[in-house]
């Protein structure tokens, strides 16, 4: 076995002298004092965070700055409350006043929401996110963001439109559909529900009827496109739908004969064709009908039958006037469609 020398001071001979120590007994040295010294950090460690309830400090600092990002983001919670608050507002708003106003259909729900729901986005921060806090406060970030654009793009198409409000008042249907002479015609059924005049139950009725001879001149009642034009045996007959665009659609039924096709660009006071008794009709009359965001609304509200015969074929005149000057070619004028 080989040895090494170790000199040591003999106090006796006041001389150093050779000790020879093996290499076997050096390496139990050192292993018992790796031991010792490793027994005595285990017990430091032990005293120090299970005895005295103490953190090291590296543990201690991330705690720290861990408390410190979570004050953060819930003031980042607080202030998203009051965004959110603030932008529900303008979505009510929006659908309620401004949407409503020129005849926009609202935003649906699913659109607003941003598409959100039913897909874990966030999966990756569950492993570093104990609490949760993190994630949500990144989910509302998201929504907030995705809402506000939204909103932004509804806002957009409504300062469109609004830079077309004063085609609005040309649009809506505002007259009769017929020169309200008393002489020529009369109510003969009003908007809501009616004993139906064939079938004998009680149905409602969408619209207006003005019983009056057949070739009395019919109307447009704003300015519009016409959307549809067809017959219907067993239904409206001849007929004629319009759009006016703001939400608001106007039907013609039971006509005679029809001057308009469909594209055609129609202004308020322009014939578009001649009152009858096609389709499911008891007896010569026009049906009239106002629909606002796809849905039948009382026409009464919308015209006056109080203007007097003089005016209302003032108008008429002056919108076949502006027509004739608009019109290059009379061979430009849809020839009338009639179906028996």
């Amino acid at each position: 076995m080989s040895k090494s020398k170790n000199y040591i001071f003999n106090d006796q001979t006041l001389m150093y002298e050779i000790r020879k120590r093996s290499k076997l007994s050096r390496i139990i040295k050192s292993a018992t004092v790796f031991a010792a010294s490793l027994g005595m950090a285990v017990l430091y460690f032990w005293l120090y965070t299970s005895v005295f309830g103490l953190e090291l400090p590296k543990t201690a600092l991330l705690k720290k700055q861990n408390a410190e990002w979570c004050s953060k983001m819930e003031v980042m919670n607080r202030q998203l409350d009051g965004y959110e608050d603030v932008l529900a507002s303008l979505q009510m708003r929006d659908d309620d006043i401004y949407r409503s106003i020129f005849g926009m259909h609202e935003i649906p729900a699913e659109v607003r929401n941003a598409g959100f729901g039913g897909v874990n986005r966030y999966a990756h921060l569950e492993g570093v996110d104990q609490g949760g806090l993190l994630k949500s406060t990144t989910l509302r970030m998201d929504i907030l963001t995705k809402k506000s654009y939204v909103q932004s793009k509804s806002f957009d198409e409504v300062a469109q439109l609004s830079r077309r409000a004063g085609d609005m008042a040309s649009c809506i249907p505002a007259i009769p559909p017929i020169n309200p002479d008393p002489t020529k015609y009369r109510l003969s059924s009003s908007f809501g529900y009616r004993t139906d005049p064939v079938y004998g139950r009680s149905a409602r009725h969408t619209g207006v009827d003005f019983a009056m001879k057949p070739g009395n001149p019919i109307y447009s009642t704003g300015d519009g496109v016409v959307e549809s034009v067809k017959f219907e045996f067993f239904g409206y007959g001849n007929q004629v739908v319009i759009d006016h665009g703001f939400g608001y659609k106007t039907r013609y039924a039971h006509l005679r004969n029809i001057g308009v096709v469909e594209g055609m660009k129609v202004k308020r006071g322009e014939c578009i064709g001649e009152s009858g008794n096609s389709g499911k009709s008891t007896g010569p009359h026009l049906h009239y009908e106002v629909i606002y965001k796809g849905s039948p609304v009382n026409p009464s509200n919308y015209y006056d039958l109080t203007i007097t015969t003089e005016e209302y074929a003032t108008m008429v005149q002056n919108t076949a006037d502006m027509s004739e000057k608009l019109t290059l070619h009379p061979s430009h004028r849809p020839k009338s469609q009639t179906r028996s």
